[in-house]
């Protein structure tokens, strides 16, 4: 068995940073339209003539179709490049914003969402394979920070812009109108974006010997794309951070998720008597909130792998703990500071869920990033998802108690937390034994090719040195990483 090679890291730069913000930009528009629905359910009840159930299919059918195309974005990522893949997600989401601005029935526009939810499910994981290839390993935490952080800026756009558009201009030109981001994104996207930088491409597999799928041809083609396909899923998933970074994922996105998808703005009017004005703010300050702490929870892992736990698991406990002292406050409304308050944790929720990407990250190598990272995506969706399902039909079962439907939240948490105490030891240990390997490596190491036999005294050639490494072994993504 051979050993794992050591990866140059990317050099960053203005050049990185350019680039990036391409892909990033794609991602900003694809939140957008995917959050445009969370300021006007009220208006798609009213104008598709349904109820609460009805009205969270929307939201359910695009994570429906967002969660299940993660792992199958996360290969076409690792297989055909980041550009390939960014480039058609934004046409599908920008065709499905268009067609629900003008679906005259419910029906078309359930199609338009998902076909809206799977142009999106290709933004994220292409935005953070992006980081991976052009930035430096020790940058990985704060990159995918930043990402997540430009993508609630996408969800404030939605409510302090689209929101006051929709209530002025009418259902059809607000949405239409929206569309248009999409089509600009395109441009820079065709015309400038790289998948990496020139020398920094991804390992390619060794090859497998002639015979071994047993013909030859189309067949042979189709039974190495399949081979390929359940190899990257199987090694992703063998990894015990991978999985739990989706249960990191899952944990700790939902709630502020569910909140500003679709449920934030009815709960707020409806069961705590806010006029829509007054919700638009506070969901606003869970955006803001989120923004902000967005730096802070970067800069603390990137320091401090040892963070990473506390942080996730203090998140949830406080979100928990929140939630239950609105829903449980006695009379039938919760004080304002209190809603401030709700509103201000949910804002931790968005940071707390990019750690979950920072324990599969070290745990795969270059070429399977996509894969894992699609695994890791996977959690909030799935938990966003049946959150959104849960309080919808419990909303119809009860009459709009909103304490009832929203308690679903506590489930999904401790769900979340059994899962992420039983897998953490094991994948915590599996990182700090590949640390410990990563440790000779921190100084320059000559190949034997780039060693000649040579008498000990001769000076080396400055040319000759050898390019700088990354300090990771086997795994080059914890690369630059302290020990703590």
């Amino acid at each position: 068995m051979t050993a794992p090679h050591l990866v140059k890291d990317p050099p960053g730069g203005r050049k990185a940073v350019a680039v990036w913000s391409i892909g990033v930009a794609v991602y900003f528009v694809a939140v957008i339209f995917r959050t445009s629905l969370g300021v006007a359910g009220l208006d798609a009840a009213d104008r598709f003539h349904v109820n609460a159930s009805a009205l969270a299919a929307f939201s359910l059918l695009q994570l429906l179709v967002y969660a299940g195309m993660q792992i199958p974005v996360g290969l076409m990522v690792d297989r055909l490049g980041t550009k390939k893949v960014l480039t058609l997600g934004a046409v599908l989401f920008t065709a499905g914003q268009l067609g629900f601005a003008l679906s005259p029935s419910y029906g078309m526009a359930l199609a338009a969402r998902a076909l809206l939810g799977c142009g999106d499910a290709m933004t994220f994981i292409s935005v953070l394979r992006l980081g991976t290839r052009w930035f430096p390993a020790r940058r990985g935490p704060l990159m995918a920070q930043l990402a997540g952080l430009v993508g609630m800026a996408g969800n404030l756009v939605s409510t302090l812009v689209l929101a006051p558009v929709l209530h002025g201009v009418g259902w059809t030109a607000a949405f239409a109108g929206s569309a248009v981001a999409g089509l600009v994104v395109l441009v820079p996207l065709v015309l400038f974006l790289r998948d990496h930088p020139e020398g920094h491409g991804p390992a390619q597999p060794a090859p497998r010997r002639a015979g071994v799928s047993g013909t030859s041809g189309t067949s042979g083609t189709a039974g190495a794309s399949g081979g390929f396909v359940r190899r990257q899923i199987r090694e992703s998933w063998a990894e015990p951070g991978t999985r739990l970074g989706l249960w990191v994922h899952f944990t700790t996105q939902f709630p502020a998720m569910v909140f500003l998808l679709l449920w934030g703005m009815p709960f707020l009017i409806e069961a705590q008597g806010l006029s829509r004005t007054t919700a638009g703010g506070l969901l606003t300050l869970v955006v803001a909130s989120n923004m902000a702490l967005g730096l802070v929870y970067g800069q603390i892992v990137g320091r401090r792998q040892s963070s990473r736990i506390p942080l996730a698991l203090g998140t949830v406990g406080l979100t928990a703990l929140l939630w239950a002292a609105v829903l449980v406050h006695p009379g039938d409304r919760a004080p304002m500071w209190l809603l401030v308050t709700l509103c201000l944790v949910l804002g931790t929720c968005g940071p707390a869920s990019m750690i979950g990407f920072d324990f599969a990250r070290p745990a795969n190598p270059p070429e399977r990033q996509g894969t894992a990272s699609g695994i890791t995506n996977m959690g909030g969706f799935i938990a966003s998802m049946t959150t959104l399902l849960a309080v919808g039909v419990l909303l119809d079962a009860t009459g709009d108690n909103y304490r009832i439907a929203f308690s679903t939240v506590f489930v999904l948490e401790a769900v979340g937390i059994t899962q992420i105490l039983r897998l953490r030891p094991r994948a915590l240990a599996r990182e700090a034994a590949r640390n410990r390997l990563a440790i000779p490596a921190q100084t320059p190491v000559q190949t034997p090719a780039q060693t000649p036999v040579q008498a000990p005294a001769r000076t080396p050639v400055p040319e000759a040195e050898p390019e700088p490494v990354s300090g990771a072994c086997p795994l080059p993504e914890t690369a630059g990483r302290e020990a703590q």
